[in-house]
C-alpha cells in the first residue's frame, strides 16, 4: 500500500505549493488510519529537504515518487522511494529512510542497533543504514514479481538534521556492513545524496517499477523456503510424535481450505512440555514451503533468538526479524493480509499494544483479521501478566464476528 504516489514534478510541485504534508496526511487518513502531528510535522520538515535533493534536472521530472509504502506481511513503512530506469535499462528503485535525529550513540554488543531519543528518553533502536537495508532485503524476499523483473533496489537513509563529527557513532565500524549495503547521508550532504539517486536514476519507467512493487504476488522466495527445511532436516528436536502429528495434519488441511477463501481458526490447547512450539515450527516451515505468507507469533524473544541461531549461517537477519513478530504489531495490518498466523502463549495476548497500551483494539481480533488461517496455541492456566488476556472463549467469539467457527483441536 502507498500512500502517496507521484511524478517527481507533482511532488515538487506539491512541496513549492505547501501542500504535501497535507496531502499525505489525508490519503493516510483515508488508507491507515488516523495519524499524529508529530508526523506530519516530519513529512512536512523531510519532504522540504527532499526538494533541494531533486532540484536538478539530472533527475527527470517524469520519475516516479512514493511516500509511506507499507511493506506487504509487515508492519514497515518505507519512507520515501523514487523509482525509474538506470543505465542498463533495469527497473530501478532508490530507498530512502529518513530520520529527524540529532544524536546517536553506538551500541556494539548488539547486531545493527543504535541509541538515540523518542520522546526525551534514550532507546535502542535499528540503525538506520540497517533498517533501509532490510526494508530492500524484505521485498526482494517476499515480492516474486520483483524477483522476476530484476528490479534492482538501492537502499541508502537520511538524517538531514544529523551534524556528523570525527570518529562519529553513526558510522561505527560495528555498522560497516550495513553502510555498505545502505550508505548514510546526513546534514550538508545533500549533493551527496542527488548523486547517489542520479547514479540509479537514468531516465523513466512511467512508474511500472511503483506498479511491480504496489502489486506484485507476494510470496516467500524460494531461497527462504529452502533454508527453512534445511533447517529441520536432522534435528531431532523438531520430529513431531503422536498428537503432534495428528493436529500438525489438521492444520495443513484447514490451511488449504483457508487458501480456497474459507477464512480459518484453530485452537489447539496443551499444558508445558507438550511439543507446541514443535508443532508451530513445523507448521511455519511446511506453509512457508507451500509458496505461503506465514509468520510465527511469539509472546517473548526467547523464540526468536533460539531460531535465529540456527537459522542465521543461510538468511538474512531482517528476513528472520520478519518471520517471528511479536502480538502487538498487527493493529495496522490489512485484512487477509497474511496466510497464516500461528501465535505461541495465545493466553497472553493483551487487549491493546504499544508500550503504553494505546494501540489497536484487540491483539486476538486484529490477528484473526490479519490472516486468512490463525492458529492459536493455549494454555490458559499459564497465564503471568495482569495484561494477559487471551482466552478460547476470546478467540471463538472473534471468530464468530468474522463468519468463522473455530475449530479446537486435540488436547496435549
Amino acid at each position: 500500500m502507498i500512500i502517496y504516489e507521484s511524478t517527481k514534478q507533482q511532488f515538487m510541485n506539491d512541496v513549492t505549493e505547501d501542500s504535501i504534508a497535507v496531502k499525505i496526511h489525508n490519503q493516510f487518513v483515508l488508507k491507515a488510519g488516523r495519524v499524529s502531528m508529530g508526523e506530519i510535522n516530519a513529512w512536512n520538515n523531510s519532504m522540504n529537504y527532499l526538494y533541494k535533493v531533486l532540484n536538478t534536472p539530472t533527475i527527470p521530472d517524469d520519475v516516479g515518487i512514493a511516500i509511506e509504502y507499507k511493506i506487504p506481511a509487515s508492519s514497515r513503512r518505507i519512507d520515501f522511494m523514487i523509482t525509474g530506469l538506470n543505465e542498463q535499462d533495469q527497473y530501478s528503485v532508490v530507498i530512502i529512510e529518513l530520520k529527524q535525529w540529532t544524536e546517536v550513540e553506538a551500541v556494539e554488543d548488539a547486531d545493527g542497533l543504535v541509541k538515540t531519543y523518542f520522546n526525551r528518553t534514550k532507546t535502542r533502536t535499528q540503525h538506520p543504514s540497517y533498517q533501509a537495508w532490510s526494508y530492500a532485503q524484505l521485498i526482494s524476499e517476499y515480492n516474486e514479481t520483483v524477483q522476476n523483473e530484476a528490479v534492482q533496489l538501492y537502499p541508502c537513509a537520511y538524517l538531514h538534521n544529523y551534524v556528523q563529527t570525527d570518529n562519529d557513532p553513526l558510522v561505527h565500524p560495528v555498522y560497516n556492513q550495513y553502510l555498505e549495503g545502505a550508505p548514510i547521508f546526513s546534514k550538508g550532504d545533500a549533493l551527496k545524496l542527488r548523486g547517489f539517486i542520479s547514479t540509479y536514476i537514468k531516465k523513466t519507467d512511467r512508474t511500472k517499477s511503483l506498479y511491480l512493487i504496489e502489486h506484485g504476488k507476494i510470496k516467500p522466495s524460494k531461497s527462504l523456503q529452502d533454508s527453512l527445511l534445511s533447517m529441520l532436516q536432522g534435528n531431532q528436536e523438531f520430529i513431531m510424535i503422536d498428537d503432534q502429528k495428528v493436529v500438525y495434519e489438521e492444520a495443513l488441511r484447514l490451511a488449504q481450505q483457508a487458501q480456497a477463501g474459507k477464512k480459518q481458526v484453530l485452537i489447539v490447547e496443551g499444558g508445558p512440555g507438550t511439543g507446541k512450539s514443535v508443532l508451530g515450527i513445523n507448521l511455519l516451515v511446511e506453509l512457508t514451503a507451500r509458496e505461503l505468507v506465514c509468520q510465527y507469533v511469539p509472546k517473548n524473544s526467547a523464540p526468536r533468538a533460539v531460531y535465529m541461531k540456527k537459522l542465521q549461517k543461510n538468511v538474512k537477519k531482517s528476513v528472520i526479524d520478519n518471520l517471528f513478530k511479536g502480538s502487538g504489531v498487527y493493529y495496522e495490518a490489512l485484512p487477509n493480509e497474511f496466510d497464516c498466523l500461528i501465535v505461541d502463549e495465545a493466553h497472553r495476548l493483551n487487549d491493546k499494544s504499544g508500550l503504553f497500551k494505546n494501540k489497536g483494539m484487540n491483539q486476538t481480533m486484529e490477528i484473526i483479521r490479519a490472516s486468512r488461517f490463525s492458529v492459536f496455541f493455549i494454555d490458559e492456566y499459564q497465564k503471568i501478566a495482569m495484561h494477559d488476556v487471551g482466552s478460547k472463549e476470546q478467540i471463538r467469539q472473534y471468530a464468530e464476528q468474522c463468519n468463522i467457527t473455530a475449530s479446537q483441536a486435540c488436547f496435549f
